[in-house]
């Protein structure tokens, strides 16, 4: 477990590393501070349905399992409490204390896997972008953001049968 734990915080401190560029510090931490919440992956989803009127309930399905996949995060993070790196300096401020798994990881995969199977080709690269910022503001382990993203793209895989089809989506259980 130590050889792990040891590559965890070479690959931290080499993408932390890239944040000593001003331009990549800025755009890092206008990441995190967009994926706050899930807030940009869940804007996306509600624009979606407006833009997207014909597949309106299936955005907005997709948009109910990217907020499922962030809560999915936040009750695994209560559960394991690791605690955030600490032998870097954050370029940003975090909600809480614990760092397994990323949140902002689970729930850009969660949108990615949900938006891109609607077609939104940008989102994607953009989770991917999410998932790298977090390592270079320095607020998480890459086992952290794997293991966030698995999670995120395992949620929305679930349901992703309930996102496509609007006939299980209006079944009603008595």
């Amino acid at each position: 477990m130590d050889n792990l734990d040891d590559m965890d915080r070479r690959l931290l401190e080499a993408l932390h590393g890239c944040g000593t560029d001003p331009r990549v510090a800025a755009a890092a931490r206008a990441l995190s501070r967009a994926g706050e919440h899930g807030g940009l992956w869940l804007a996306a989803g509600l624009v979606g349905a407006v833009v997207d009127g014909d597949r309106r309930g299936a955005w907005l399905r997709g948009t109910v399992l990217t907020a499922g996949a962030h809560l999915v995060g936040m009750g695994v993070k209560r559960l394991v409490r690791r605690p955030r790196p600490w032998h870097v300096e954050p370029l940003v401020r975090t909600v809480g204390r614990h760092s397994f798994p990323s949140v902002h990881a689970t729930a850009a995969a969660a949108a990615a896997f949900a938006y891109g199977a609607l077609g939104a080709r940008p989102v994607p690269p953009l989770a991917a972008a999410m998932c790298v910022s977090r390592l270079v503001a320095g607020v998480h382990y890459p086992s952290d953001v794997a293991a966030g993203a698995a999670l995120g793209a395992l949620t929305a895989r679930l349901g992703s049968r309930w996102m496509l089809t609007p006939r299980l989506a209006n079944t009603r259980r008595p």
